[in-house]
Parts: structure tokens; C-alpha cells; sequence
């Protein structure tokens, strides 16, 4: 077995920041259990299955490939850094001549669209509910202890809990907070919750670009403890921030260590397109 393979850090210009994912184009149907164990070798927060839909269809010329994404533990429905990295690199290293690319996946089709200045995924946007304090309590003082917290939402469609600091903090608080991952699964094994989002108002902007909200996410119900940078994350904080600031084109930071820009456009239909850089920086061959 010998497939193409590429790591691309999304939601960046620049390499080594962002989000790295793993591309893997798949010329043949590959085994069931291959994909995880391919996941599992690379060992990034994910790792993109790229497939054709029909035998008579080629990377360079068509438009619409089967997608899914892996994480070391296991398949997940939704990943939006992948989904960015997959289209930099059919459009950038495949030289694909369309504009626009669709991805059926798990969670529909989603279409990436060439910008001048990166790559413009089309996502579903998905709404937040309040969430009671006391039902999730234990998981958020075991995550932050007694950090502050002014409101807290749940999105039933992806299963992540939303947790909105005081807008008393700023981004370096956010930044350097430090976060107890190891204890949330024995903390909540019901499975209601698969990721938690810790987000916060963004600043005025002086000396730094002004960020219309900050967030970092962890999910380690699905193997990863905290994601750099993450697509899916921002189709449940788009739709809650445009509810709370009455914007619909946002700028939005990931304060992970390695840090990632997303710019927002919340539609009319109910989806949203969020645009991001994509930073190619390793090709080669997967051989088993």
C-alpha cells in the first residue's frame, strides 16, 4: 500500500502555527481499520480520508470527493481545520482547477472556495441553548476551578458545552489559564458532552489586530486534550457571539499556544463561512 500523504497547518499563513492536520488521498477503497490506524501512526488531533465518489474521477479535474476525519481514538462527524487543510492541498499541491470544492461527509456536503487571501469553508452553523450551572457544575470547576464564569450554553447538535468567561479577564488570562483535561472523563461519561469551549469578548483593538472573541477548546472524550485551532468549535461559537454582539462578520482568535485567526460570516441561511490560511509542510508517501 503506497498513498500520497501531506500535513498542512490550517487557520495560518504561516508554518508551524494553526492547526496541523494529516491529508490522505485515496486513489482505492481502503479497509475499515486502516483509517484509524493511519490516524493513530500520524497522531495529529486529526487526520483527513480524501476518496473519490466515482472510478472515473481524478483529483485534478473533479469538483466533489467523499471526506472523513479521524482522530487518534476515532472517527468524528465534524472537523473544519481538516476539511481547510484537505482543499490547500487538492487546490494547491494537486493543482485542482476548480474554484470550488464539495466534501460529502458525515455531516452533509461542505463546499471550501478559493479566496484571494486563503480558503473559504461553507459549514453548518449550529445554535447553543443555556445550559443549567448545576447539571454541569463538577465539569466546570474540574476544568477551571473558580475562574469566573458568565454564561454557559449547550449545543445538542455537536455535543460541546459552552462556557463564556467574565468579560472581567482578558486574552492573556484566557491564554495562560491553565486547564485540568485529565480528570473531565471520569467528570462526565454520559456522553453528552464531547468538547468544551472556554470563550471570551474580544478587546478593542490598539497596538494588536482587534478580535471580535477569543476562545481555546479540549476535547478528550475523542483522544484530544486541547485542539489549536477548530472549525467545528466555530460553527457553535459564530451563531452564539452573533446572537450576543449583533454582528454578522466577525474576526475570531484561538488563544492555543500555537494560535489561530478565523474570519466569520454568519449567512442568511442558516450556514456560515468561516476563511482561513493553510500552510503546506510535509509531503511524502505512507507505505504499509
Amino acid at each position: 500500500m503506497k498513498l500520497p500523504i501531506f500535513v498542512a497547518d490550517a487557520f495560518t499563513a504561516k508554518a508551524f502555527r494553526g492547526n496541523p492536520a494529516a491529508v490522505c488521498l485515496l486513489e482505492n477503497k481502503l479497509d475499515e481499520d486502516v483509517h484509524q490506524k493511519i490516524a493513530r501512526e500520524m497522531n495529529l488531533s486529526e487526520t483527513a480520508f480524501i476518496r473519490k465518489l466515482h472510478p472515473t474521477d481524478n483529483f485534478t479535474q473533479s469538483s466533489c470527493f467523499g471526506l472523513r476525519w479521524f482522530t487518534p481514538a476515532s472517527e468524528v462527524p465534524l472537523c473544519g481545520h481538516a476539511t481547510l487543510a484537505s482543499a490547500a492541498v487538492l487546490f494547491h499541491k494537486i493543482k485542482n482547477v476548480n474554484s470550488t470544492l464539495t466534501f460529502v461527509t458525515l455531516s452533509g456536503e461542505l463546499k471550501a472556495r478559493r479566496a484571494e487571501d486563503g480558503i473559504i469553508l461553507d459549514l453548518p452553523l449550529y445554535p447553543a441553548h443555556p445550559q443549567d450551572f448545576l447539571e454541569v457544575e463538577d465539569l466546570i470547576k474540574t476544568a477551571i476551578g473558580d475562574t469566573l464564569v458568565q454564561d454557559i450554553c449547550y449545543s445538542p447538535d455537536t455535543r460541546k458545552l459552552l462556557v463564556r468567561l467574565s468579560d472581567t479577564y482578558d486574552r492573556s488570562f484566557l491564554e495562560d489559564l491553565k486547564v485540568n483535561t485529565q480528570n473531565l472523563l471520569q467528570v462526565e461519561n454520559t456522553g453528552k458532552v464531547k468538547g468544551l469551549i472556554l470563550t471570551l469578548k474580544g478587546e478593542p483593538g490598539g497596538q494588536t489586530p482587534a478580535f471580535d472573541f477569543y476562545s481555546r477548546y479540549f476535547a478528550p472524550w475523542v483522544g484530544v486534550a486541547e485542539d489549536p485551532v477548530t472549525g467545528s468549535a466555530h460553527t457553535v461559537l459564530s451563531s452564539y457571539w452573533s446572537q450576543q454582539l449583533g454582528k454578522k462578520e466577525m474576526h475570531a482568535f484561538q488563544c492555543s499556544s500555537r494560535g489561530g485567526e478565523l474570519v466569520i460570516s454568519v449567512r442568511a441561511d442558516g450556514r456560515v463561512d468561516i476563511r482561513g490560511g493553510a500552510a503546506i509542510v510535509l509531503e511524502g508517501t505512507l507505505t504499509a
